[in-house]
This record gives structure tokens, sequence and C-alpha cells, in this order.
């Protein structure tokens, strides 16, 4: 089954400067020539380095397939080509790259004139096609020539870089986007953990702390009525919670006794029912006193459980440490919800009611996440400032996937909501020399130009471009610095690596 595919093209003829074996070739000079041809799909990007097609001589045509939206080499599938002039036919089939992402055809046209190259891809997933249109097959090798002398591309402050080379490494190239892009708030923010996201345990008696045998210590992970610690009030001679339980239990059993020997009189009339009444009054009261000391307490003291499943963030005390009731033992946080607490100046005080959304960039490991992605929302936003502080706060909440640390800073856009069109690129896409900004425009998938481009605001993933750039020019989206690299090393062959 066959899938229309969105494709677009690029046709050039240039003097590539290197010698290839031409079949029935007279012409010494078209042996340097070479058309490029380029056309996406929606799954490939293909980028074809020819012979010139001329009636009756057979063309190479070198393939280079890379996977998208990942830009890497095609390892396996099989491929035809099939060159159509005015209804005329001819094709070749090739069962696998001769390199990844390498297919080297010979096709020799039967007719002149202006046709289409049609790649048949075959692979696990399906079958795909991809059209480059408006190919032009010569009369003869003089016709050639002079096409080419009127259609070299310049090469002024490019680069080449290879397929060979981009497969090697994370590489994409795509389009500038033109989108609603509004005013940009930067600032830092603290992440702190939300309410309900962690508990704070505190004593419900006097006593000294005995810890566990294996340990509680900040980091380690608890589950929900886990005992933590235990409270021991044995020794005291005072505020003895060993010396509370047993005087519990003793006015309990007694209670009970009392009210089950008065139940059996109240049979035979020989205690009144108000005197029974008495009787089981005092000892519902000894048993509510005893249940709950029973709940908490032991002969051994009270044992303190996790009231929630998480980990231990902080605690306060430590083995042998004596406590009073009240006091805080330890927090227990999930660590699944954070806030993100932004304070900023009162000069962005009108556009805080319009923030839409953010993007937040952790500064230890250069990660940029939107508002979305963690799945956060604006919480609120300060309407006074005060004596203390002259700088309006600002609070978001977000869903921690683990790189975010309570206690630690993070950079943070604010960005509010637009009616107005920009132009933007990735930031990963520019490159800054001495103040100035540089992308690299495509030529042909293996030849960049170095572009200057004029910038405006940037929310940490997207930049704001106002000038240097069009929308349908295609650029360098990731790895830009390694074709700057290959700049500053000097020019390399434009078919160093390919198989010919």
């Amino acid at each position: 089954m066959y899938f229309k595919l969105i494709m677009t093209s690029l046709i050039a003829l240039a003097i590539a400067g290197c010698n290839h074996n031409h079949n029935n070739a007279t012409d010494t000079e078209s042996e340097e020539i070479k058309v490029q041809y380029t056309a996406y799909s929606d799954q490939f990007e293909l980028f074809a380095e020819a012979d010139p097609f001329v009636t009756g001589q057979s063309a190479n045509v070198l393939s280079h397939f890379s996977s998208l939206p990942e830009f890497t080499a095609l390892k396996s599938g099989a491929i035809t080509l099939k060159l159509n002039v005015n209804g005329k036919v001819v094709e070749q089939t090739l069962e696998s790259p001769s390199r990844k992402g390498i297919y080297s055809f010979d096709v020799k046209p039967e007719v002149s004139g202006v046709g289409t190259l049609e790649y048949t891809v075959k692979t696990e997933a399906g079958d795909y096609k991809i059209i480059v249109p408006e190919v032009v097959v010569y009369s003869g090798n003089h016709e050639t020539i002079t096409a080419a002398a009127a259609n070299i591309i310049s090469r002024t402050n490019t680069t080449v870089f290879t397929k060979e080379q981009s497969w090697k490494t994370e590489f994409s190239t795509g389009y500038p986007v033109r989108e609603p892009f509004g005013q940009v708030i930067k600032t830092t923010a603290q992440i702190q953990s939300a309410q309900g996201d962690e508990a704070l345990v505190t004593a419900k008696t006097g006593g000294v702390i005995s810890l566990p045998a294996n340990g509680l210590t900040e980091g380690i992970n608890v589950s929900n009525g886990q005992a933590l610690l235990t409270i021991k009030g044995s020794g005291l001679a005072e505020n003895n919670s060993a010396v509370r339980f047993a005087g519990a239990q003793n006015n309990f059993e007694k209670a009970s006794a009392d009210y089950e020997r008065a139940r059996l009189l109240a049979e035979d009339k020989i205690v009144s029912d108000k005197q029974l009444l008495e009787v089981k009054t005092q000892y519902e009261n000894a048993r509510s006193v005893y249940e709950n000391l029973k709940q908490n307490f032991s002969a051994a003291g009270q044992t303190v459980f996790s009231p929630m499943s998480g980990f231990v963030k902080q605690l306060f005390v430590r083995n042998g440490q004596y406590v009073e009731a009240g006091q805080p033992l330890t927090v227990i946080s999930q660590n699944k919800s954070l806030l993100l607490r932004a304070e900023v100046q009162q000069k962005y005080a009108r556009y805080l009611m319009s923030i839409e959304t953010a993007n937040i960039r952790t500064t230890e490991d250069d990660k940029t996440y939107s508002l979305e992605e963690l799945n956060g929302k604006v919480l609120s936003v300060g309407k006074t400032t005060t004596t203390d502080n002259f700088l309006i706060p600002v609070t978001l909440q977000i869903n921690n996937i683990g790189s975010f640390v309570p206690g630690g800073f993070v950079e943070l856009y604010l960005k509010t909501v637009s009616n107005s069109q920009a132009l933007t690129i990735p930031v990963s896409a520019v490159l800054e020399e001495q103040g100035n900004f540089f992308v690299f425009v495509q030529v042909t998938p293996e030849l960049f130009e170095k572009r200057e481009i004029k910038t405006g605001a940037t929310d940490g993933i997207s930049i704001e471009v106002i000038s240097g750039l069009a929308d349908d020019e295609r650029i360098v989206l990731k790895g830009a610095v390694l074709i700057k690299l290959s700049q500053a090393t000097g020019a390399l062959d434009a078919h160093s690596g390919h198989v010919h």
C-alpha cells in the first residue's frame, strides 16, 4: 500500500570538482558536473547527487536517505528508482544500501525532456513514495555544460557538512515557525514542596527518642503506616508514658470487672438501674482512655508511624534525645507536586494578569521544560508588595519529574497572552559570536550558509527572529555548533566519505 506524502524539492546544478567515470562520456568537462536533488516526505529526507541525465548515457544517482524526524541514516529496506520522461520509464531496484543510508543507482534515459524521479521505499513499517519533479534529461553533453554554467551554486560563506557526518551526531533541520509570541518575563524561582504534599510528624507525648536498628536517615523511602521511631517514657521520674499506660490498663480491667459483676446483679434486681448506669459509665470512660493509649503506646512507649508514603525529607531528632509533646520529629514528603515561587519587578505589573504559561530551565542539566510538559499551572499572582520586599510574588505548581530538588532554584520564563505573530526558531539553532547571532541556512543537505540574524525576546525554548531570515528558508535546528567546528577546521571536500 502506498501513502500520499507531503513533498518539497530543490534542484541544483553545480561544478563539483570531483572526477567520476561516466559511460559514453565524450566531453571531459562533463565529468565534473553533478546535479543535486533534495526532497522531503513525512518519513524521509532524500538528498541525491547524480550525473547529468543525457539520452543514451548511463548516469549514477547516489541517493542518501535520512529517517525523519531523527535525521538518522536509513539502515535497511528495498528501494526502487523510476525515471519517467514523457511516459518512458527506466527503473532499478536495490534490495539494500551499499552503506547505511546510501543507495547507488545507475539509470540510462531513453528520451530527452523534463520528467520525474520517483523513489519507492519498502520497509517493515510500510511502503512510501518520494517524488522529485522537474528532472531534466538532456539530448547531449554540450547542452548539459551550458545548463550547468547557468546554475552554479554560490559557495560564499558556506560550509560543507556531509550526510555521513550528520548521521553520526544529533542533527536536524527545519523551517522557522510563525506563532504568537508575547511579552516574556525572565526571572528566578525557588523550588518548594507543595502544600499537602508533605506532612510534619510530631510527638504525642514526652519521652526519649529510640531510633530503629536499621536507622532512620534523611532521604530514606517510607510507606504509609510504617513505624518510624519510638518515644520511650520508662525510666522518667515524671510524665512517664509507661506508667500512664499501665495505670490506664489497670483502670480498664477493674472497670470491666465491676461492670460485669453489676450487670449480673442487676438481672436479680440486687443492683438498681441507676447504679448499673454509673458503673457502665465508669467502664466506658476507662475503656476510651485505655484504647486511645493502646493505639499510640505500649509498655515500651509511643510508636510513631508514617502518615503517608514518601521519603524522609527532614529529621529533627537523634537517638537518645528527650522530646516534649507536640515537638516536631520529622517531615515526610511525597515530592510529587512542587511550587515555584518567583519574584518579579514592578515594571512588569501590567503584564502579570495576562501570564498564560511558562518555560522552566534547570541550571544543573541545562534542560528547558514547558509548563504543559510538567502538567503545571499558574497558581497565584501577587497584587501588592511589602515594606520588606518591593518585588511582586508569582507562584506556579508543577509535577516533579525527578530533576527538581526542593530548595533549589530554576530559571523561569513567564509568557503572556499575545495576538501578535512573530517568526521564531529554537534556541539550539542560534550561535553567538561576540554579541552577534547567527544561524546556518541550508543550501543543500550538505552545504550550509552562515547567516547573521537580529533576534528579539526568548522564552528559553524559542527565540524571536526580527530580521535576516525568511519563513521558507530551511535552517539547522540541532547540530549548528558542529558545522561551526567544521568551518573552523577549514573547507571539506563536498564528497568526502561518499560512496561512488
